[in-house]
């Protein structure tokens, strides 16, 4: 199996199978690469719909230009905590961010998201995030305010009055509620269909077993989430790290009812 970059060929062979309608899997195969290789060129590179074999490989030769420059001043940061492999840390975020762009997410909120929910402070300010992930700070302040409008984060002043902006410990709670109140819609528009097709129609048959699928479906996803929750706010027992503090807004007590 070839290893390196992708060359401008392979992403020529990438653009023909999307074209063609081909699964990520089978356009893997054929190239002799891994399907998450593929998965994340495309994600990365405006997605399946969009995807352009000479912008995306421009956009890789930028991006590797970017880390050229920046390698001297991360060589004098200080080493990664607990002991982690700086590179692995990198590419396991550009993967998180690949997955989290598949949900439909844009690609710098994406990026925003995956930065602050992987740092073990959970926040961080403007300034820190354009220089962790090489980007404008009107590019910064655009995501946070789609990411903020969602629910995903929350603006805070620390003791220097600087802003930081805060991964929130509920949102996948939310962003499972959310799905679940969108299926539920689908679910009363679906029933509304029967009545319109006329009961008892191959159509309004079809309908009736999707609004019933999508219901036991939004139902479970609902009751999941719910019964779950208090997982997000799970502390381990035992840290390495013994000056560590609670995360405000930390794990409620049984009973609490947390809105």
């Amino acid at each position: 199996m070839p290893g390196g970059r992708l060359t401008q060929q392979e992403r020529q062979q990438i653009a023909l199978g999307l074209a063609d309608g081909l699964a990520y899997a089978e356009i893997a195969r054929r190239l002799d690469r891994p399907t998450s290789t593929i998965t994340r060129e495309v994600m990365r590179n405006g997605g399946p719909t969009a995807y352009r074999a000479d912008l995306a490989h421009r956009a890789t030769e930028r991006r590797a230009h970017r880390r050229k420059r920046a390698a001297p001043r991360e060589s004098q940061e200080s080493a990664q905590p607990y002991g982690r492999d700086a590179e692995a840390v990198r590419e396991y975020e550009e993967r998180f961010t690949t997955v989290v762009m598949a949900s439909g997410m844009p690609l710098m909120m994406s990026r925003v998201l995956s930065c602050l929910t992987l740092t073990d402070s959970g926040s961080l300010t403007a300034p820190e995030l354009a220089q962790r992930l090489q980007v404008s700070p009107a590019s910064i302040s655009k995501a946070i305010a789609f990411l903020e409008s969602q629910g995903m984060v929350r603006r805070e002043r620390d003791e220097r009055r600087r802003e930081r902006y805060i991964v929130d410990d509920d949102i996948w709670y939310q962003s499972m509620m959310v799905s679940a109140r969108a299926t539920a819609q689908l679910v009363e528009t679906a029933r509304q269909g029967v009545g319109v097709l006329g009961p008892g129609t191959p159509a309004a048959i079809r309908m009736e077993n999707v609004a019933r699928f999508l219901d036991f479906v939004s139902e479970g996803i609902a009751r999941a989430a719910e019964q779950a929750r208090d997982i997000l706010h799970t502390t381990s027992g035992a840290t390495s790290d013994p000056t560590a503090t609670a995360v405000p807004g930390g794990p409620a007590e049984p009973g609490s009812g947390r809105a």
